[in-house]
């Protein structure tokens, strides 16, 4: 099997604010966990990504640019820090990856239509295999679409160039 790490795609506090957070937040937080338990458990590497806004929400060094607390980094975690949604664009991940020889990657994380999307379709145009957890990534909705139809919709898309796999499917796989 080729070398696999587990991406957190913006996973920090200003996205669970009471009152804005992101859709079904209870249960991404759960899945999150329980994806990021298995991948530690088979020594699998982790890296956060932390999204920050310059006078915006996430501020660097705020309480809402922070790692939700659900989650405890780790020494041999990665923290990668960027500015756009695109994981990759301006970012040390790629170089990081292929030090470690990473061929495949799972992705998850927030928020579903722009920087989970964005850096799946990086990743797969930088020759990656992805797996996308379809029940650990999510969104608000908009004016338009509800979260639901969101994450429904970019599940399908996404199906097209990454493998989508759901938490407990993640899991299995790994026993």
């Amino acid at each position: 099997m080729t070398r696999t790490a587990l991406l957190i795609i913006d996973v920090q506090n200003g996205m669970f604010k009471r009152g804005s957070s992101v859709c079904n937040d209870a249960k991404l937080l759960y899945n999150l966990k329980k994806v990021t338990a298995s991948a530690k458990s088979e020594g699998m590497p982790i890296f956060y990504i932390q999204h920050e806004t310059k006078g915006k929400q996430l501020i660097r060094n705020s309480i809402e640019w922070q790692i939700h607390p659900f989650f405890k980094v780790e020494k041999d975690d990665e923290v990668i820090h960027k500015t756009t949604p695109d994981s990759f664009h301006q970012t040390n991940l790629e170089q990081k990856l292929r030090d470690r020889q990473i061929q495949h990657l799972v992705i998850s994380g927030i928020q579903t239509e722009v920087c989970v999307d964005t850096t799946c379709r990086s990743a797969f145009s930088k020759g990656f295999s992805i797996d996308l957890i379809l029940d650990a990534h999510s969104t608000w909705s908009s004016p338009d679409l509800s979260a639901h139809k969101i994450i429904q919709h970019h599940n399908r898309t996404m199906g097209w160039f990454t493998n989508l796999l759901s938490t407990d499917g993640f899991v299995e796989r790994l026993k």
